[in-house]
């Protein structure tokens, strides 16, 4: 688990860590120079990268001893016309005139491959340093200005690992246990859905320029652009964001809003095995509307009516599901899953199992829904075992109650359509936090509520007592609008209503954002009123996620004083042998 924190600008941190970390960067390296110094194995390692990432290698090395010719790989590179080899020392002036001219003639990196004469060496690293040209010394991390991750490549995809000089070995040790647990075609992966992305936002644009009637407005252009730009963020706070009936005519926002979605919450084995004929599904089905629902009627009907099981998966790990549910996952014909049923849960799914996961984004959850029970009903007209596959518990806010209506409209039985209890995140979410919903002194009461009502509407907030806990799932894409609620009168709210005036939340009210509760990338920020939609607008979105507030946010936790707000990131597991909550962990 890593922690981190945000501190008013005044305030220095309380304490520094002990060893440095780097700032892992992705060069576009193409075209640029590099002076590899040396002629051993370890450079022709480096012009092999070099060449790779699209760069020009220059070898500056004298010539090496005879009963030593030049490194079988480098000669090739020389006869074969991409390397260029300068057979003496190198001289600072080598530095300043074999690179671009766009920049000057200055060299873009350097590496020194040998350590025979570190004098040497420590003369070029002190050169580099003084014209700011990225310099790099083989086992020499204070010379250095830059070090190479131990890297995994599989088509765009790359994924590095360092341990900042505390062992390379055990950085590609890391690096090949991380790429051994990445299923294969992943990278193939990255680059449908890249093109996926590119083609919408052509498509997009050719329409945009060919209907002059069309502006979109800023803020769906930017998240548009933006999405995807920088690996080194998470999703914005408004990842999740509720589009109303009054934009859906903005199908641009949807279509990258639903690629978004599909990157997100599809487990990497789906994503893995992605096939032209997906993105072509991708592209087709949301250019202007969402597909309807499939024709159920046109199914042909079995003599034998199958039956429906609505399941919970609970909120993350897969070692919470019920025995029940495990058995309903085995035993299925059909799958339809929710878009936030982990992919853990999804991995357990067997390899013959049909599965379809819900086309749900903000927008289009009615259709997807209408979609989803028409497949349904399909499914057990020919006989089939359907498994209703939802995040949590099915009854609690997951539509569940609804679909039962349903399915009893449709003819049938209560024999026919079983329901399942998952365990809810509303209550397994904050124990993984380490936040006790109740307790004696501090909390004896606990209210589950919504933070977006039928078709984005606000629903009536709850007032406050000091004694209850409040859990607001579907709540953080509008963390602004619930705050301004809890905390200050809404619209046609009388100060003496029906039983009295409302008691607003004080700002101070301790709250807890918890997220991918039970998965590895679980996430907690632990904050107050005042400051929680800063706190989730700087640290972004890694939904799904919930928001505590109450009292108990602190039964078990003491904040510092001056800090707004505290990250605590990751998820040791379940480990029944020797298991502690990670939220309680933390704060021993």
């Amino acid at each position: 688990m890593t922690t981190s924190d945000c501190l008013p600008s005044s305030r220095a941190p309380s304490s520094q860590p002990t060893y440095h970390t780097s700032l892992l960067t992705a060069i576009d390296s193409r075209n640029h120079v590099h002076l590899i110094l040396g002629t051993n194995s370890l450079a022709a390692t480096r012009v092999a990268q070099s060449l790779a990432a699209g760069a020009k290698p220059i070898l500056v090395a004298p010539p090496p001893p005879e009963d030593k010719p030049l490194h079988y790989s480098l000669q090739k590179h020389i006869d074969d016309g991409v390397l260029t080899w300068i057979p003496r020392r190198l001289v600072g002036e080598d530095i300043l005139d074999r690179g671009r001219a766009e920049v000057g003639r200055v060299v873009d990196a350097v590496f020194v491959t040998s350590t025979e004469d570190m004098g040497w060496s420590e003369e070029v690293s002190r050169h580099c340093k003084r014209h700011r040209v990225p310099v790099n010394v083989v086992d020499a991390p204070a010379l250095c200005t830059f070090t190479l991750l131990s890297t995994h490549v599989d088509g765009p995809l790359q994924v590095g690992v360092t341990t900042n000089g505390r062992g390379c070995k055990l950085a590609s040790r890391i690096r090949r246990e991380v790429a051994a647990a990445l299923p294969s075609g992943l990278g193939d992966a990255c680059a449908r859905l890249g093109e996926v992305r590119r083609r919408i936002q052509e498509e997009d644009r050719l329409a945009t320029k060919g209907n002059t009637d069309v502006v979109p407005a800023m803020e769906e252009v930017e998240e548009v652009t933006d999405e995807g730009v920088d690996d080194s963020l998470d999703q914005t706070s408004s990842f999740n964001k509720l589009v109303t009936e009054a934009d859906l005519d903005a199908a641009k926002t949807r279509r990258m809003r639903w690629l978004s979605q599909v990157c997100e919450y599809w487990p990497l084995k789906r994503l893995a095995a992605i096939t032209d004929a997906d993105v072509d599904a991708v592209l087709q089905s949301y250019h202007d509307t969402v597909a309807g629902p499939l024709d159920a009627a046109s199914t042909p009907p079995s003599p034998r009516l199958g039956r429906v099981i609505l399941a919970g998966s609970g909120p993350g790990h897969p070692d919470l599901l019920t025995r029940a549910t495990h058995k309903a996952i085995l035993s299925a014909d059909l799958i339809l899953a929710d878009k936030l049923v982990p992919s853990g849960v999804l991995d357990l799914i067997p390899r013959r199992t049909a599965v379809h996961i819900a086309r749900k984004f903000p927008g289009n959850a009615d259709r997807a829904q209408e979609e989803l029970l028409s497949l349904a009903m399909a499914g057990v007209r020919e006989g089939k075992t359907v498994l209703r596959l939802k995040q949590g518990d099915p009854f609690v806010y997951g539509r569940g109650g609804e679909e039962v209506e349903f399915f009893r409209r449709e003819g049938m039985a209560d024999d026919r359509v079983v329901v399942l209890p998952g365990v809810t995140s509303a209550l397994s979410a904050p124990l993984f936090a380490g936040i006790p919903v109740t307790q004696r002194d501090v909390a004896d009461q606990v209210l589950v509520c919504t933070g977006t009502g039928k078709k984005g509407l606000p629903p009536a907030p709850p007032e406050w007592v000091a004694s209850r806990t409040v859990v607001f799932l579907m709540a953080l894409h509008r963390i602004g609008g619930l705050v301004g609620e809890l905390t200050g009168r809404v619209q046609g709210e009388k100060e003496d209503g029906e039983g009295g005036k409302r008691r607003l939340w004080p700002l101070d009210a301790p709250c807890a954002v918890v997220e991918r509760a039970s998965c590895p990338d679980q996430r907690v920020i632990r904050t107050t009123l005042r400051y929680v939609e800063e706190a989730i607008e700087t640290e972004g979105s890694r939904p799904p996620g919930l928001l505590v507030v109450g009292r108990a946010c602190e039964a078990l936790y003491t904040p510092e004083k001056g800090r707004r707000w505290v990250v605590e990131d990751g998820f040791r597991g379940l480990d029944l042998d020797d298991f502690v909550a990670p939220g309680i962990a933390a704060m021993e």
